[in-house]
């Protein structure tokens, strides 16, 4: 990880392997790259447990692609890119031959520390035509180190789909639950559980949906205590949100408490 990288300079500092002046020359670049066009944030994997995320859109490839470039010069964890296409990727996959392009939540991951997947984050969608965000939180609670398992179209039309699941969200330490038209199922999902749950409003639906907006107030207005809300269509966030809950879960376990 990218603090182990700077213990490993500040030890070969003490020791004399690597003189104070050449330490202060890669200490100077840490914080993060200037490319002119953006600066790479270097230092937030050591303050926040992962790489800075890359989001494509409105971006060139070919920045996109410097951006993952500095990212993979200075950081050691794994590396996600959001909102990409295939342009992106072939860019990418240039830089590092373990890239792996998802179409359907397109998204770029790179791991460069593969570990065995700990804990539960389950991703829950109302239909087939919520997918492609519901893979953008599953792609981004996988490349953060947790087990996330799909459960796909389980809408509240035909609830019993759903329930024949209930023994593995119930253990599940977070839960992303991805639906539009009324956004009712993020209610019931928060109501069988009692692990977080991140509602994800899909601009899914006819016209009185209005672009999402109808299923984000229904789940911003949720009977069921636990259920938090993201931005419409904001897969990545709501996955972001459930890796970050999987991690302390699984931290804290590990620490026996």
């Amino acid at each position: 990880m990218y603090e182990d990288s700077i213990r490993d300079l500040l030890g070969k500092v003490s020791s004399g392997e690597v003189p104070v002046d050449e330490a202060v020359e890669q200490l100077r670049s840490l914080p993060f790259t200037d490319l002119g066009f953006a600066k790479v944030d270097h230092h937030r994997e050591l303050r926040q447990g992962f790489a800075e995320v890359v989001f494509c859109e409105r971006k060139t490839p070919e920045q996109a692609s410097q951006i993952a470039r500095a990212l993979l010069d200075k950081n050691q964890g794994n590396l996600l890119l959001t909102r990409a296409d295939m342009d992106v990727y072939e860019m990418v996959r240039e830089l590092d031959e373990r890239a792996v392009y998802y179409p359907e939540a397109k998204a770029i991951t790179i791991e460069r520390d593969p570990a065995e997947r700990k804990g539960l984050v389950s991703i829950v969608s109302a239909g087939t035509s919520d997918m492609s965000v519901a893979e953008e939180a599953w792609v981004t609670a996988h490349i953060m180190g947790a087990e996330a398992k799909r459960f796909y179209d389980v809408g509240v039309a035909g609830a019993h789909r759903l329930f024949v699941h209930s023994d593995e969200l119930v253990q599940s330490n977070a839960i992303v639950v991805v639906a539009g038209m009324e956004g009712a199922l993020a209610s019931l999902v928060g109501g069988l559980v009692s692990c977080p749950v991140f509602a994800v409003p899909t601009s899914v639906g006819y016209g009185a949906s209005f672009g999402g907006l109808a299923a984000l107030l229904a789940m911003m207005n949720s009977c069921a205590a636990g259920v938090s809300v993201v931005n419409i269509d904001n897969g990545f966030g709501a996955g972001y949100l459930a890796g970050l809950i999987n991690r302390m879960v699984v931290a804290r376990e590990g620490d026996g408490a």
